[in-house]
């Protein structure tokens, strides 16, 4: 699920070099953490928050495929 988030915001992007994607699991729950660009966190999140919804929304759906809950979150990178 790495992969998906990381195509989906690179082809976003201004900077895809500035794209990652780090993992945490506690239990069954997968939190992924979206690092991108300061630039680029309007493309990601979208207008009104759209496309983060989207991003939020298929990950789900991969999730749920795999009997897991997944989490998205996006932010600057460190």
């Amino acid at each position: 699920m790495d992969d998906l988030i990381a195509y989906i915001a690179t082809s976003l992007v201004d900077d895809p070099t500035q794209v990652e994607v780090k993992t945490l699991r506690r239990g069954a729950q997968v939190i992924y953490s979206l690092h991108v660009a300061k630039e680029d966190m309007g493309r990601i999140i979208g207008k009104s928050g759209r496309v983060a919804g989207a991003m939020r929304t298929l990950l789900r759906v991969a999730a749920a495929q795999e009997g897991k809950r997944a989490i998205l979150e996006i932010a600057e990178p460190d």
